[in-house]
């Protein structure tokens, strides 16, 4: 009698779970298209102005120069005794522009904060290029990650995506698949992501190409919010409300060490009280 009882329960939660997730599949589906028809229509709209906005993109690629990536090694650890290891990858902010030494960019300084927050060593690797898009550290950066098992991975990526104008529906599946490879090379790990650049504050861009680009860096951070909710051990860090900008920048697009010091803990506080540890 009680089997009876049990089946039009499971039933019904079988129902009411395959309705959350038929719902959930559709309203993704639907912010992506409308998230792609918004970069199409803004195309059409900009585009009388496109010759203006390349000249303006010159000119500031003049103006500010290209910053080498940071000296020095490409590993580093934090403290003595049993690390965890944490691998690092994505664009120009991985490869450290605006530093010195790798230590005082990005992965050095998240490492710290990192090892301070679990209380243990870390281990840190990085894999950079200024430059790179999500397909690009797909067919040429990840072939380069170190054959090892890690247990923290940072992703920094987004702002070349947004000055090379990538739509949202590539924007989604690149990111897709190069999660989808992480993960395969690192079932355990937790993998965190930066946020997408925060144009708008960028004092060497000048309007209206600052504007342009900054509405399509909110499609990007909106499109990565909503892929990495659901899933395991994926966290994304939304483009703050906060921030502080003095001496922040180091040529007006780029961290400086003490930009990418403030950043790497803003990151971490985030994350602290974001992911279950």
């Amino acid at each position: 009698m009680r089997e009876f009882q049990v089946r039009p329960y499971l039933t019904k939660t079988f129902e009411a779970l395959n309705l959350i997730i038929t719902e959930f599949v559709q309203r993704n589906g639907d912010n992506l298209r409308r998230w792609q028809r918004r970069y199409t229509i803004g195309a059409a709209l900009v585009a009388p102005i496109s010759p203006f906005l390349y000249l303006q993109g010159q000119y500031t690629r003049w103006k500010v120069g290209i910053l080498p990536d940071a000296a020095g090694p490409t590993t580093g650890r934090t403290g003595e005794g049993d690390a965890a290891k944490l691998f690092v990858l994505g664009e120009s902010t991985v490869a450290g522009l605006g530093a010195r030494t790798h230590e005082l960019a990005l992965a050095g300084q998240f490492a710290k904060h990192l090892s301070a927050k679990i209380d243990r060593p870390v281990e840190w690797t990085v894999v950079g290029k200024s430059g790179a898009t999500a397909r690009q550290t797909i067919d040429e950066l990840l072939p380069q990650m170190p054959d090892t098992r890690f247990d923290y991975i940072l992703v920094g990526l987004g702002g070349n995506d947004v000055l090379k104008l990538s739509p949202p529906r590539r924007w989604r599946r690149d990111m897709t698949e190069l999660l989808d490879r992480l993960r395969a090379q690192n079932p355990d790990a937790v993998i965190f992501l930066s946020n997408c650049p925060m144009i708008c504050l960028s004092p060497a861009l000048p309007n209206p190409l600052r504007s342009v680009l900054w509405q399509l860096s909110k499609l990007h951070n909106d499109n990565i919010s909503e892929l990495t909710a659901g899933m395991d051990r994926v966290i994304y860090y939304p483009q703050p409300v906060d921030v502080t900008l003095e001496g922040f920048f180091a040529d007006g697009i780029h961290p400086s060490e003490r930009g990418y010091a403030d950043w790497s803990q803003a990151m971490m506080q985030y994350f602290s009280e974001h992911h279950e540890w």
